[in-house]
C-alpha cells in the first residue's frame, strides 16, 4: 500500500478539481462534490496522512491516481 503524505489543504483541494470535484462551501472545513460523492477537507496544514488516506478512499480514488493528480 502506498502512504499518502501529509499534504498542505490547498494542494489537496488542487488535485481533487482535477478529479472532478468543485467546491460547494467553505468555512472552517472546505467541502467538495462531484455530483455522488460529498468531500469534507480540513483547513489546517499539513493534513496529516491518516486524514489525507481517508479522504482519497471517500473520493474514490486510489493513493497512486491521488499522487499522479498532484
Amino acid at each position: 500500500m502506498v502512504k499518502i503524505p501529509g499534504i498542505d489543504h490547498l494542494n489537496a483541494v488542487r488535485a481533487l478539481q482535477k478529479a472532478g470535484f468543485r467546491v460547494i462551501r467553505q468555512g472552517k472545513h472546505i467541502v467538495m462534490s462531484d455530483g455522488t460523492r460529498i468531500l469534507t477537507i480540513p483547513r489546517h496544514n499539513p493534513i496529516n496522512a491518516y486524514t489525507m488516506s481517508g479522504i482519497v478512499h471517500d473520493a474514490g480514488l486510489t493513493p497512486e491516481e491521488f499522487k499522479k493528480l498532484l
